[in-house]
């Protein structure tokens, strides 16, 4: 079976490049694997590839940056999606042209904009899966509107946890399509897990307002003060960088928290550790506390909306808090900082409960889904069992209802203020 990934840029640093590389890595065992970048920045990813699954890009940005077509806006990548500005008529030209020629069974789009791509123009031969890495309520009125439309024409959708999958079941009008949470994985360790007795505390992501690093640093300063042996490492880039530099050096931790940059890959900079910690106010998914966590770490979170609740079992493999809680969050690491045996305890429970994430049963549960909707495609049959569901339908086409009103009202806004311009 050929299976290929529509993917954004294969050639940056991000959760959806790391989690696509690492499925189109198992699923090379037995597949042949492709992945298909639509853009390209440089001449090779910052993440390494396994030589048995191929890379190809659709725009090469180094050469076609100013490309007329490139110039135009896009026509089929919804508006309303948060990378529509990258897109252009030259994109719609040649996602279209490889959907049309892809000789591939599957074909598996990794954000909703070339979801959009692959329901409109992948040949009916072709089994049709979008994966959505954010969140159903993450998304605006505007683009749920125009994904109601598109997402009728897939076979399965994607989402990285049950709890954003009950959302689309319920709130999105899809009769066809099956809804199946499909978690990230994480490949296996190849280093020894943390022993839990380095004084350690990392935290790794993109060094962004939402990830809240700021609230990190402070809820750790009560921990510096107890207990002066300890640091804090955040690895990551980002446009906080300096605001989190200042911060850093404004309550006096220059010698203990550090900014230790972008590492790839991680597992090297986890083992050092002795707990994770992540203090984001909302989290789709939280790769980064699989990670630790498959390193023998447990992670202290917060309980944010919609990932780290389904990854981490509060007290056993880990601990959630509330979100901008930094009284809470200080305690949670205080807890662990200072019982080594429970710490110790707790990481090689993190160990043993994160094997769910691992590369085998993930993509055991991507080839059930794929087998399933092949299986369902060929014979004619829906691969939903949703349809006839009077009261979902009622509930999905109130809430349709209300982004259809929410995007006509928004739109009527914008023309009355280009008006009065």
């Amino acid at each position: 079976m050929k299976i290929s990934f529509l993917l954004h840029n294969a050639f940056g640093i991000g959760g959806t490049i790391t989690t696509t590389f690492n499925l189109a890595q198992a699923l090379a065992d037995r597949h042949q694997v492709e992945i298909v970048s639509v853009l390209r920045h440089r001449e090779r990813p910052d993440f390494a590839l396994d030589p048995r699954v191929s890379l190809r890009p659709l725009v090469d940005l180094r050469h076609e940056k100013e490309h007329p077509l490139h110039l135009k806006p896009a026509r089929v990548f919804p508006a309303a999606e948060y990378r529509y500005r990258q897109y252009s008529e030259l994109t719609d030209l040649r996602i279209g042209e490889h959907l049309a020629r892809t000789d591939a069974d599957v074909v598996i789009g990794t954000r909703p904009g070339l979801n959009v791509h692959l329901a409109r123009q992948a040949p009916e031969h072709v089994v049709r899966i979008g994966q959505e890495h954010l969140t159903l309520d993450n998304h605006s009125p505007r683009l749920r509107t125009a994904l109601r439309r598109a997402y009728r024409r897939l076979d399965v959708l994607t989402t990285v946890t049950e709890a954003d999958a009950v959302s689309y079941r319920r709130k999105m009008r899809l009769p066809c399509v099956r809804v199946e949470a499909l978690p990230n994985s994480v490949p296996d360790p190849v280093l020894p897990a943390a022993d839990g007795t380095a004084k350690v505390i990392v935290a790794a992501g993109r060094l962004v307002p939402v990830k809240r690093y700021d609230l990190l640093i402070e809820a750790f300063a009560p921990v510096a003060a107890a207990h002066p042996d300890w640091r804090l490492r955040i690895y990551g880039k980002g446009a906080e960088q300096a605001r989190l530099r200042r911060l850093i050096e404004d309550l006096g931790l220059s010698d203990r928290v550090f900014l230790m940059g972008a590492a790839a890959p991680m597992e090297a900079e986890w083992v050092k550790g002795s707990i994770g910690a992540t203090a984001a106010d909302f989290e789709p998914f939280g790769m980064t506390i699989v990670e630790a966590m498959r390193c023998g770490l447990p992670v202290v979170s917060t309980d944010c909306p919609y990932g780290p609740g389904e990854i981490i079992e509060d007290g056993t493999d880990g601990r959630l808090v509330p979100v901008a809680d930094r009284e809470a969050m200080s305690a949670a690491l205080l807890e662990l900082v200072q019982d080594e045996e429970r710490r110790r305890h707790m990481g090689r429970r993190a160990l043993e409960n994160a094997r769910r994430f691992g590369p085998v049963p993930v993509v055991e549960q991507a080839e059930r889904l794929i087998d399933e909707a092949m299986a369902a495609r060929g014979s004619g049959r829906e691969v939903s069992a949703e349809r006839g569901r009077i009261q979902h339908a009622l509930v999905s086409r109130g809430f349709a209802a209300r982004d259809v009103a929410y995007t006509v009202a928004s739109g009527a806004l914008r023309t009355v203020r280009r008006g009065k311009r």
